[in-house]
């Protein structure tokens, strides 16, 4: 979007425009209108696209008046986890510094938690954005400048900060990268700089990221954050502390499962808990742990917990003759358990009679679309095969259902949030 496009956004006709159109498909918006003198019809379909969007990613927030270009959008912080970080412990001040602004919706959240938030975005286009969209929500104590982040914090004295967070720009020569050294703002290059600037440090990663031996690149790393919403992983969250005290259990890492208005959260050390047994048999349940556990390595914990063995000593599935109701993650009820030959399991389901089910697989020779093809089986979310190997690693099936009318996690939520 050009600095031209977005002031003819300001334009409250325009913007009314938007409000009218907005279940219009956006194509059909911008070929209807295109050639219209003085209407930035490119730029008022992007809207229409990004409030979409939106409405998903930030479903309180898209009420508001506020405006979006595609990229900013996408990776944005979403709402649910913006919200959980700027809720954290310790996440509270005088002033913050965000050096990655872009959209704002970190800074958003953490403007109810400091007395001023300094939002730095070198996008001249995204600040202006970023002015109009808190003024929209009636937020007054964010400071937006427009330039360098990192040349405002080598002109900043120190301890000028309480807090600064950053989502480093994941993208290297085109190429999307997941490494922390090759994003930019570089914090491992920056760690010293960054901590003599403020007492804690709050970096967004991707999702992808591996967090073992973590410490060794951020040695003032405290605390590890693994974030999913509704079973999808969404971001890891490092947290930096100039005063970190010397524990020799590790590193502290935390799983949250954001699902459903519910909050659930598994914690440890990093490489604390000692991996449960394996069964040579199966439990009457099995259990698959959320995402956001498997990511942090945390199933252990889980499974020392509910008394839990593992199906496969090198995968995060899990079985009991217990029905747990709080597990956070998928529960069924295992119907069959099986060797898995070719010839065994077409026997078998022809037998119970089975011509759709939703299949997947860890640590299994066939994906998922191959078994399908091979097996000429359709899809159902009633019945469901898992796939992988047994204790001597040999291949096995599981046949489940799920369980019926269960929420996958419990527990509420007691937060007050503005938005």
């Amino acid at each position: 979007m050009t600095e031209e496009e977005l002031q003819k956004l300001f334009d409250p006709d325009i913007r009314r425009l938007i409000d009218v159109h907005v279940e219009e498909d956006p194509s059909a918006f911008a070929l209807k209108y295109h050639g219209i003198v003085n209407m930035p019809v490119r730029a008022v379909a992007e809207q229409i696209a990004c409030r979409r969007k939106a409405a998903k990613k930030l479903p309180k927030l898209v009420c508001y008046d506020l405006l979006y270009t595609t990229l900013s959008l996408e990776q944005a912080s979403g709402e649910k986890t913006a919200r959980y970080k700027s809720a954290l412990d310790g996440m509270a001040g005088k002033r913050m510094l965000d050096m990655t602004g872009g959209l704002g919706i970190d800074s958003i959240f953490f403007a109810d938690r400091f007395e001023e938030v300094v939002y730095v975005e070198r996008d001249e286009v995204l600040a202006t954005m970023a002015v109009h969209n808190f003024r929209e929500l009636g937020i007054g104590n964010i400071r937006v400048i427009s330039g360098d982040s990192v040349e405002l914090l080598e002109a900043s004295a120190d301890d000028s900060f309480d807090l600064i967070y950053l989502d480093p720009a994941r993208r290297e020569k085109g190429r999307r990268s997941v490494a922390l050294d090759a994003a930019q703002p570089n914090v491992v290059m920056l760690h010293d700089l960054l901590l003599q600037k403020a007492g804690k440090v709050c970096v967004k990663a991707s999702p992808a990221l591996e967090i073992s031996s973590l410490h060794e690149t951020l040695p003032s790393l405290s605390r590890v954050i693994v974030i999913s919403v509704d079973r999808e992983c969404k971001e890891v969250v490092l947290i930096c502390e100039r005063d970190k005290k010397q524990d020799i259990s590790g590193v502290a890492v935390a799983a949250v499962c954001l699902q459903q208005g519910v909050e659930t959260v598994v914690a440890g050390q990093e490489g604390a808990a000692e991996r449960n047994g394996v069964t040579f048999d199966i439990g009457e349940y099995f259990y698959e742990p959320d995402p956001a556990i498997i990511k942090a390595r945390l199933t252990d914990v889980l499974a020392q917990k509910h008394q839990m063995l593992y199906i496969n000593p090198r995968v995060d599935y899990l079985t009991s003759d217990r029905e747990i109701v709080s597990f956070p993650g998928r529960m069924f009820r295992v119907k069959e358990f099986l060797a898995y030959s070719p010839k065994t399991f077409r026997r078998f389901l022809k037998n119970a009679r089975i011509a759709a089910a939703s299949i997947q697989r860890r640590d299994f020779p066939l994906s998922p679309e191959e078994i399908r093809r091979k097996f000429r089986l359709g899809e159902s979310d009633q019945l469901f095969l898992f796939f992988t190997r047994n204790a001597f690693l040999g291949p096995v099936c599981i046949c489940c259902e799920k369980l019926p009318g269960r929420r996958e996690l419990q527990g509420e939520v007691s937060r007050s949030d503005r938005f």
